[in-house]
């Protein structure tokens, strides 16, 4: 094919005349002369079997020399099954892409398609299917673990390297739990991404066997009867603030999780129904606790000190927040009861072999654990399920401690209700 056929005189020289009309420069390039004067470049080519034309930009701002290098790149992407027309309109698309993606992080938004912008797209999708909580517990994992590394990058280009790479300074800290639950979300993000077409693979599926398996290590608990009823005279003579020794008291008696011991609220007592209500956000659901005349008498003991407050059982930084997670904690250490032997955790296991033992109702021992049941509708149903056994039993792990705790040879006996 014929190229370079005139020399840039030709075009200088080139006139207006009654209509459009194009000066042929060989390779499929063109001078196109408008009747208004105005001069400049197209190139014309065949792709696909269809006849196609493409701008090169206004003569003489285009030079001749700058015209025929753009054929050159033009034909050579067509010799390579380039579409040059095709290829113009991606790169557009490109420079766009970047100059939204500058106005989005100059706002603080994430690069679009990136891992980032995928990440807050899955959160609010499932928002409606998780609570609060745990909502907030994802979006921090995920912003202070994974978007350092993968949070600009776009979702495409993500290899499973760079997963692993994220999860590494975890795994290396024996963070296995975290790393277990920051992979799985990950995974999350790249089906929500796979299954609205952004990407066509999960790179992070391979990077499962590279986490060591978390070792389940349950907390330690006193079982034996005889050494719980040593552990209540202990507690009984533990000599910290009042707040704590309620506090103290008190798990042994309602053996519900610490932090919601300790983050109980006066709103959500009921002395005069012996219940406290609590909303359980590991489980996300509203709880009844049946209180023991001995639980009754430990509140009422406290009120005077603290009733005016948000929590039953306050910080002793008067901050207005509830008690430190480390305070039970602490406690048992200081009466030589280490994290091998018991934990504020134990209290719970105690109370539940024993139960057992004595022949209450699984089931009711589970809904007095606050185990929700994983069905949300038979959830909803159950919350007072077993509510009147759940009293019985209250009161008589109450007088069951209370046995212990004074050194008596409290036999272990059978629930007939």
């Amino acid at each position: 094919m014929a190229k370079n056929i005139n020399k840039d005189k030709v075009y200088k020289a080139a006139k207006p005349k009654e209509s459009d009309y194009m000066i042929n420069d060989g390779g499929g390039l063109f001078l196109f002369v408008a009747k208004t004067g105005v001069k400049s470049w197209r190139f014309v080519y065949t792709f696909n079997k269809k006849r196609n034309k493409l701008a090169f930009g206004i003569y003489p701002n285009v030079t001749l020399e700058a015209a025929r290098r753009k054929t050159e790149e033009a034909n050579e992407n067509i010799a390579n099954g380039i579409d040059p027309k095709t290829l113009r309109i991606e790169k557009k698309k490109a420079e766009q892409f970047t100059l939204s993606n500058n106005d989005r992080v100059a706002d603080g938004l994430p690069i679009l398609n990136s891992f980032a912008d995928l990440t807050r797209q899955w959160l609010a999708s499932i928002a409606h299917l998780t609570s609060v909580t745990t909502q907030i517990k994802k979006t921090s994992r995920l912003e202070r673990l994974a978007f350092p590394l993968l949070g600009d990058l776009p979702i495409k280009e993500i290899k499973s390297s760079h997963v692993l790479a994220t999860l590494k300074p975890l795994i290396d800290r024996m963070q296995l739990e975290t790393s277990h639950r920051l992979h799985a979300e990950i995974i999350s993000v790249f089906s929500y991404a796979i299954v609205h077409d952004f990407t066509d693979y999960d790179p992070s599926q391979p990077v499962a066997k590279q986490i060591p398996a978390q070792k389940v290590r349950h907390r330690a608990a006193i079982i034996d009867p005889t050494m719980v009823g040593q552990l209540l005279r202990d507690i009984g003579n533990y000599r910290g603030t009042f707040v704590v020794q309620s506090a103290f008291r008190i798990s042994t008696l309602l053996f519900q999780r610490p932090g919601e011991i300790r983050q109980l609220l006066w709103s959500d007592i009921d002395l005069e129904a012996k219940e406290w209500r609590p909303y359980i956000s590991k489980t996300d659901f509203h709880h009844i606790v049946p209180l023991s005349a001995q639980a009754i008498a430990i509140l009422e003991a406290i009120k005077p000190l603290t009733g005016k407050g948000h929590y039953v059982f306050p910080s002793s930084r008067g901050d207005g927040r509830p008690m430190s997670d480390n305070t039970i904690r602490t406690a048992l250490k200081s009466l030589g009861y280490d994290s091998d032997t018991m934990t504020a955790h134990g209290f719970r296991t105690t109370a539940s072999t024993l139960l057992n033992e004595q022949g209450w109702s699984p089931d009711a021992i589970e809904r007095q654990l606050a185990h929700s049941p994983r069905d949300q509708v038979r959830a909803a149903y159950n919350r007072a399920q077993y509510l009147d056994e759940r009293r019985r039993m209250m009161q008589s792990w109450s007088d069951y401690l209370d046995g212990l705790k004074n050194g008596a040879q409290v036999i272990a006996f059978k629930n007939i209700s």
